[in-house]
């Protein structure tokens, strides 16, 4: 008997294991562990598409209470991030205060006006490598934030913009 139940425990160990890792389960519960909120001092703009605007929440997380909204392409300051949200501040329209915004739901594109585009860095440093170029008044997508850097990919390559060649709002060209 004993050994039938020590199978049959062995069993559910590998099953449970087997579930965690096939589903994510377990890389967002290890996740959710380490991720620690970094403070950013970046200017984004709102790509969501909704008519009621984008919603701001009172923490990082779709069930908080929604405290704001703030329409699309008004600017934002981007004060931290935790994970894939980030806290807002100096809303250019809409929303006073201070909130929590979905990441994805905010863009930023390069400055270089005039010139052949900004420099895209391995890491948040202007001494870490060039991967590349990024032309002027392009929209990037935003990935994350370090300080006054902007995580982005363009075609593909991910890297970091310093906020000199960084445009946070949508409807000028920031030169």
């Amino acid at each position: 008997m004993g050994n039938r139940v020590s199978r049959l425990v062995v069993g559910l160990i590998f099953s449970c294991t087997s579930v965690l890792v096939n589903t994510d389960i377990g890389n967002d519960s290890v996740l959710a562990k380490t991720i620690k909120q970094q403070k950013c001092d970046i200017y984004a703009y709102i790509i969501h598409q909704h008519p009621q605007g984008l919603k701001v929440r009172s923490g990082a997380s779709p069930t908080y209470k929604i405290v704001g909204k703030i329409p699309t392409y008004e600017t934002v300051q981007i004060i931290a991030i935790l994970g894939k949200w980030v806290q807002i501040t100096n809303a250019s329209g809409g929303f006073k205060g201070r909130g929590w915004v979905y990441l994805p739901t905010l863009g930023v594109s390069a400055r270089g006006y005039g010139t052949e585009g900004v420099d895209l860095y391995a890491s948040s440093d202007r001494k870490s490598k060039k991967l590349g170029r990024v032309p002027a008044n392009v929209n990037v997508k935003l990935l994350g934030c370090q300080g006054q850097w902007a995580q982005v990919e363009y075609q593909g390559i991910k890297g970091w913009l310093a906020r000199e060649d960084q445009c946070g709002a949508a409807l000028t060209s920031c030169s």
